[in-house]
């Protein structure tokens, strides 16, 4: 009776098994999780992120300049996908966050190069995340050397190196992020994060523990309409979002100085659609799950594509154009979006309508399929 026995250690690893293959969702977590991960970092992940968008004032159309831009877009990191007709139009393009780098070739820049003046050329950055600006701004300082080679001929060759001056400099402004501080970028997202993580599985595993108990039956044997129980289920976790979400916005402003430039109104409602947004899909995910585990299992599965793909932890403008377009479709993205812009750009509502209106799609979409799922549960 106290010995091992070969054939009770084989009909329990043959049960196991047995188990494993029936729990679908198990198994495909077991062989998807790896594959999906392989892919993501094999094929979406790049820290120096290159064709980044660019707009354009040219204020001098001479041969210098076109040369100037011809050498930009040569460099791999420059895409000149924008012509600015005016400062403000470029302002309001980096604010948007549709460039990521603005820039202004003056007037005089063909009279002051003749001249030997030394003429400046304005690059601003969108320096939010400095890990998507780092490679782009290391290329500039090559610029002078090499952007006019063929046209510095004759009476305007400069002389040879090491005592030449370069024939114009080159200016850059890291803006919103002057000082490449890492916290500055992290914190902020990690209001997306941390309320995914916490409200998608939270409301998840309470409802399936509902149902594990046999709670939800008294429930569903009372006249309340699926959408009233979502409601009611989910209005106290509307507040709990709330709560933490003004925690690590205090804690970041107190601890990292995260600057808080404005944008408070964007803020709000962006935070507000994302809560409810992912409430409604721990609620879907509740209709879907069987049991805790499983619940938690499809939670996990959101929330490493999310964490990848979004742009929290790697340049969004890194990935390939297919991860960007799966990336666009996770809320995540969107909401770091509004809240980076709020707090470090100050962007109003106005400019943060794309994203929001992402999440208030996301919110519709998600929520009409949880109550419709519920409906059909109680069939």
């Amino acid at each position: 009776m106290n010995g091992l026995s070969l054939s009770r250690i084989l009909a329990i690893l043959s049960k196991e098994f047995t188990q494993l293959v029936r729990d679908r969702l198990t198994y495909a977590m077991i062989i998807g999780i790896p594959v999906i991960q392989l892919l993501l970092f094999g094929y979406a992940i790049n820290s120096d992120p290159k064709h980044l968008p660019t707009a354009v004032l040219v204020q001098d159309h001479g041969k210098f300049s076109r040369s100037v831009l011809g050498a930009l877009q040569r460099s791999d990191y420059f895409d000149l996908k924008f012509a600015a007709r005016s400062p403000a139009e470029m302002q309001q393009m980096i604010e948007r966050g549709t460039v990521q780098f603005a820039i202004t070739i003056p007037g005089d820049f063909t009279r002051r190069l003749v001249r030997q003046q030394q003429p400046q050329i304005l690059v601003e950055a969108d320096a939010s995340d400095p890990a998507a600006t780092g490679g782009a701004v290391a290329a500039l300082a090559q610029l002078p050397q090499f952007a006019l080679m063929n046209d510095l001929n004759g009476p305007l060759a400069f002389a040879a190196p090491p005592a030449s001056p370069k024939p114009f400099d080159v200016v850059i402004q890291r803006r919103y992020n002057p000082e490449s501080i890492t916290a500055y970028n992290i914190v902020p997202g990690l209001v997306a994060t941390i309320l995914t993580m916490t409200l998608v599985m939270m409301t998840a595993l309470a409802m399936t523990r509902e149902i594990e108990r046999g709670t939800m039956e008294t429930l569903l044997s009372t006249p309340v309409r699926p959408i009233e129980v979502m409601i009611g289920k989910l209005t106290p976790y509307v507040m709990v979002g709330i709560i933490q979400a003004s925690l690590i916005i205090t804690m970041a402003r107190i601890l990292f100085g995260v600057p808080m430039a404005g944008g408070w109104a964007a803020l709000i409602v962006g935070l507000f659609l994302f809560i409810v947004g992912s409430l409604s899909l721990g609620f879907l995910v509740s209709t879907l799950a069987r049991n805790q585990l499983q619940a938690m299992q499809m939670t996990f599965f959101y929330f490493l594509p999310s964490i990848l793909l979004s742009g929290f932890l790697f340049p969004f403008r890194g990935m390939p154009i297919w991860a960007q377009w799966i990336g666009s479709v996770v809320p995540v993205t969107h909401m770091l979006r509004v809240v980076r812009g709020s707090m470090l750009k100050g962007v109003g509502l106005s400019d943060a309508l794309p994203s929001i209106g992402a999440l208030a799609l996301f919110v519709v979409v998600v929520a009409s399929l949880a109550v419709n799922r519920y409906r059909t549960t109680l069939d």
